[in-house]
């Protein structure tokens, strides 16, 4: 059976899920990552891994250093 602790938890865990387009993610960077992403895809294949990779590189290098640096 679970505990007051539990159910605040499951709750808490809901709410942060409800809506997955509220994230603190300025929306001007979501439509830098989108553009670029677009861009990649219109790559040649050959050119597409190498595109991706690069950006995969600096959203991590961002995500490590705490969401500063700029992808």
């Amino acid at each position: 059976m679970p505990n007051d602790e539990q159910d605040r938890a499951d709750d808490e865990r809901e709410s942060a899920t409800d809506d997955p387009g509220t994230h603190d993610v300025p929306e001007r960077a979501a439509t830098d990552f989108a553009s670029r992403t677009d861009a990649v895809e219109a790559l040649p294949l050959a050119d597409r891994a190498d595109a991706f990779a690069a950006l995969h590189n600096e959203l991590r290098t961002r995500l490590e250093s705490g969401g500063t640096t700029s992808a």
